[in-house]
């Protein structure tokens, strides 16, 4: 009997520990069952495409200039500032004017003497005279010369004058016909002088208009770059102006689908600042050669309508349509996962997770494609839920996007 009873209290400790071994597993099991996350899943489906390239581009404004003045003086006011419209020949800044009113003043007087020298007054500025009183006077010098001439002429025949008296008034006549001349010649360097001083006063007048700085066109203020009470030099910019619209698409097409863009063709494009809007542009100019380094031809297109939530500098996407056909694998927009620069599709099979690094392709009524054979025509894709999937990660499968 003693053999047996140390046989039963050996066993006693071993009972309750299968209890306890048990009951760790159920709980284990019980805990497996609630950590599997359910996700909604699609089918990967094969469709045909219009073979397509995607290439990047940006939007750029229609017109963009420094405003900036002609002349050197102190700034007096800026009457525009930052994100301001404009409308073309508004004024958008002063410069102090006192000097350059002196100098036009100055001008003009220079001006009022030269005409006054040939018997003009301002008023008479574009007049261009025959004669002045000093032509009027060497005239009539000369014509009383010519008429003594005359007389002594007649009187040398008779012998009634000397032939020194008649050489000496034949001296005297040509002295006044040179003197008529030369006041003629007078004139015409005078009337040069004049002509002269006339642009002076227009260029005097001209810098006095640009010292009223006034805008190009219609545009907004992207940039302020001065104050008032600051000096500048000829050319400084004040103001950056930009005309916005209509906006301009800018994009460099690959050396193998530059043939297939036309002048007047339409570019579809999208952007991630407008998501799940497509834009449409139409080309408007062509480079007439490929770049020698990127093989690539640079096109720009105008925005076919406005849209005011798109703005110059954004970058774009543009799909670009090719000849032929393409079967492709398609997935839902929903299944992509974009993190770090990667853009990722979680497959789902036999209750696990698997992690495919994709490059997505053209875009067709909500589904991408995905090229490269990473997902397959009937596989079943998560599209909920991607932030938390990982590879490996057990999954309960439930259908719908």
């Amino acid at each position: 009997m003693r053999p047996i009873a140390l046989f039963i209290l050996a066993l006693t400790p071993l009972i309750p520990g299968c209890g306890r071994r048990g009951q760790t597993q159920v709980e284990a099991a019980s805990k497996a069952k609630t950590d599997t996350v359910a996700v909604r899943v699609a089918t990967a489906e094969t469709r045909h495409l219009g073979t397509a390239v995607s290439v990047t581009g940006s939007l750029q404004p229609d017109e963009t200039v420094s405003v900036s003045s002609e002349v050197a003086g102190r700034l007096a006011e800026v009457r525009y500032d930052f994100g301001q419209s404009v409308h073309r020949g508004d004024i958008i800044a002063e410069l102090d004017k006192r000097e350059l009113v002196i100098q036009c003043e100055r001008a003009r007087a220079a001006l009022a003497q030269a005409l006054a020298a040939i018997g003009l007054d301002p008023q008479q500025q574009d007049a261009t005279p025959d004669s002045t009183p000093a032509i009027r006077q060497a005239k009539a010098q000369m014509e009383d010369a010519r008429f003594k001439f005359d007389m002594a002429a007649k009187l040398y025949k008779t012998g009634d004058v000397s032939e020194e008296r008649y050489i000496e008034i034949e001296k005297g006549l040509h002295a006044r016909e040179a003197g008529y001349e030369a006041t003629r010649d007078m004139l015409r360097t005078q009337l040069a002088a004049v002509q002269a001083l006339r642009a002076d006063v227009r260029f005097a007048e001209k810098r006095l208009g640009d010292a009223t700085v006034r805008a190009p066109f219609d545009g907004q203020i992207s940039a302020r770059l001065v104050s008032a009470g600051q000096y500048m030099r000829e050319n400084t910019p004040i103001v950056t102006l930009v005309k916005s619209w209509p906006l301009r698409l800018r994009a460099d097409i690959p050396e193998f689908a530059a043939t297939e863009v036309r002048t007047g063709g339409t570019l579809v494009f999208t952007t991630d600042a407008v998501p799940g809007a497509q834009f449409h542009a139409r080309v408007t100019e062509l480079n007439p050669t490929l770049d020698a380094h990127s093989r690539s031809l640079s096109v720009e297109a105008r925005l076919a309508e406005r849209d005011e939530r798109l703005r110059p500098g954004m970058f774009v996407q543009v799909q670009l349509a090719l000849a032929g056909d393409n079967a492709a694998v398609v997935v839902p927009k929903e299944a992509l996962y974009q993190l770090a620069g990667l853009t990722k599709v979680f497959t789902v099979k036999s209750g696990r997770v698997a992690e495919n690094k994709v490059t997505p392709g053209v875009e067709v009524e909500g589904w991408i494609e995905i090229p490269g054979g990473a997902i397959h025509a009937g596989d079943q894709v998560a599209v909920s839920k991607l932030p938390v999937l990982i590879d490996g990660l057990s999954v309960r499968a439930e259908a719908g996007r």
